[in-house]
């Protein structure tokens, strides 16, 4: 979470996406699905989030 902390404080001040995504290491695709979790959760959207697959019971 630190490192997407970091990513998107840079970008709410003013830096460009590609630029970051670039020094960060990660494709664009990424870094908007980062901001927009942000903008949605708040700081808990940039927590990591399981990838197994909710199943039925």
């Amino acid at each position: 979470m630190d490192e997407r902390l970091k990513f998107v404080a840079r970008l709410l001040d003013g830096e460009k996406m590609a630029g970051l995504c670039r020094e960060f290491g990660i494709s664009r695709k990424t870094g908007y699905k980062i901001l927009t979790r942000y903008n949605e959760i708040g700081l808990e959207g940039l927590t990591d989030r399981s990838r197994r697959p909710y199943r039925h019971a």
